[in-house]
């Protein structure tokens, strides 16, 4: 069983030294989203975001974990990318024109 658990850790060390960066998960306080739209419409802006390699948002917490290559990007460009969209990220705010831009359903307080 130790062999097993070995052979395992050094294959999935290999393999992320393999990817060529290092990658680090982050929960970003997101506690204006509201719905299935603001869910999708941050996890697709999220791809498009240099490092980002996944991110899943959470309706319930109001949280968004991203996994990203440091690297190539860092927490503040990932909050200024979820601002951008309309939403808050931290205590970074959302960009007003994108807010006002999103449907009814994605603003507080819905439609």
């Amino acid at each position: 069983m130790k062999t097993i658990i070995s052979i395992l850790s050094s294959v999935v060390f290999a393999a992320l030294i393999g990817c060529g960066g290092e990658h680090v998960n982050a929960a970003v306080n997101t506690p204006t989203i509201q719905c299935g739209m603001c869910q999708k419409t941050i996890e697709m802006g999220l791809k498009k975001v240099l490092g980002v390699t996944h991110s899943a948002v959470d309706l319930e917490t109001k949280t968004t974990t991203v996994v990203y290559d440091m690297k190539k990007t860092d927490l503040t460009q990932i909050e200024k990318a979820i601002s951008e969209l309309g939403y808050q990220a931290n205590e970074t705010l959302a960009d007003p024109l994108a807010y006002e831009a999103l449907s009814g359903c994605c603003k507080v307080g819905g439609m």
